[in-house]
């Protein structure tokens, strides 16, 4: 992992509108850290943008939930991460803190909503802001037994939304936008959509590889579905019969997947390396033919935009924020029932004038993206709380 270096004409932008706001002291409510076990694009987002604020001079503190074998306080690319209390306490034991000053000033706040909210329009009166990657749906009942799943559905689509009528939200992609207004009820005007970036250092180079390569990256866990990508992947071998599967990521369902590779004896083809350094996701990218994604529930697809960036189409489910991140017919092919997705797969594996043309758009809409616009777009909607809520004071 890298931290991203803002240049000074966005630094310059966030120092002024951080003046402009009176805003110096930034802190995040988050439930899980960039060093979790579980940690994904939630949370690489959130550190990205918090490191550029960092730079900028902000004083940023992220409040999150305690992670095995780190420290409970440690300074990260310029801001302070707080660990303390597990996945369900840190909500409450968080609050607490806030409420009782012990997090220190705070000027904004950024509350990140990860299927359970942290309540911020109960108990904060200052600037604030939520991120809201996307509606988590059918996730509660992947993780959850039943009983509670329904409890989690019905908190986040009915319970909490009307405490967040007047709050500012950012999400990632105009998809996941229309989600949070037609299933969450959220008024158009207080949604923003704030796309992520992409490092640099994910960029073409190298050579693909002599054989057909399909990629894959994510948390091992129900939401991605990597065990129907598998079943998927079997169905591609039979016109595809030298495709190879790699699944890069950790995660709880590491067990089920291996015994299902082991079954079907897929052992030669179908690979889980677990967690991969930068330079060997990168050289993974850049050798694969395609990278795939069947996950149910995405706010965006960052895997889906670092493989562009280094110049790999892709294949994946047509849902909110995928079909943001892929520019369907140009980057890559979206689809929604597993024929049409085999299908997508077998075309761009096996059409080479195809593949270059998806490679070439994966290029192009990878361009657009850069943490510098994420960091200055996610700020401005802090900064413009903080200017109405200082235009209403006496």
């Amino acid at each position: 992992m890298t931290e991203p270096t803002a240049s000074e004409p966005t630094l310059k932008a966030l120092g002024d509108l951080a003046a402009e706001a009176g805003i110096a002291h930034v802190h995040m409510l988050a439930w899980r850290d960039l060093d979790d076990v579980e940690a994904g694009g939630s949370e690489l987002h959130a550190h990205n943008v918090a490191s550029i604020w960092s730079q900028a001079g902000l004083q940023v503190t992220m409040r999150t939930s305690f992670a095995p074998g780190r420290p409970e306080r440690r300074v990260r690319s310029g801001y302070t991460v707080i660990r303390k209390a597990g996945r369900y306490l840190v909500f409450p034991r968080s609050v607490a803190s806030e409420v009782t000053g012990r997090l220190g000033p705070r000027d904004g706040l950024v509350e990140i909503w990860n299927g359970m909210p942290f309540m911020s329009p109960i108990w904060c009166r200052g600037p604030r802001m939520v991120w809201l990657h996307h509606v988590h749906g059918p996730m509660w009942g992947m993780t959850l037994p039943p009983n509670l799943a329904r409890l989690g559905v019905t908190l986040e689509e009915q319970i909490a939304p009307k405490f967040y009528r007047r709050s500012p939200i950012v999400t990632l992609s105009e998809s996941s936008k229309q989600e949070l207004v037609d299933d969450l009820g959220f008024a158009p005007d207080r949604v923003s959509v704030v796309p992520p970036g992409i490092d640099p250092k994910f960029s073409p180079g190298g050579e693909r590889s002599g054989h057909p390569l399909m990629v894959a990256v994510g948390r091992l866990v129900p939401v991605k579905d990597f065990s129907r990508l598998i079943r998927l992947a079997q169905r591609v071998r039979e016109d595809v019969p030298d495709l190879e599967l790699v699944i890069v990521g950790e995660g709880y369902e590491r067990d089920s997947l291996e015994a299902q590779i082991a079954e079907a004896d897929l052992g030669g083809w179908v690979h889980l390396p677990g967690r991969v350094s930068d330079d060997e996701l990168i050289d993974l990218y850049r050798r694969a033919w395609v990278v795939a994604s069947v996950s149910s529930r995405e706010g965006w697809g960052m895997t889906l935009t670092e493989a562009a960036a280094c110049g790999t189409p892709a294949v994946a489910t047509r849902i909110a924020g995928h079909s943001d991140a892929v520019t369907e017919g140009e980057s890559g092919l979206l689809a929604e029932h597993d024929d049409e997705l085999v299908d997508a797969m077998r075309r761009v594996l096996t059409d080479r004038d195809l593949r270059t043309r998806l490679s070439d758009g994966a290029r192009t809409r990878a361009a657009a993206l850069t943490w510098e616009a994420t960091a200055i777009g996610t700020f401005s909607v802090l900064a413009a709380d903080a200017l109405r809520r200082s235009r209403r004071r006496p």
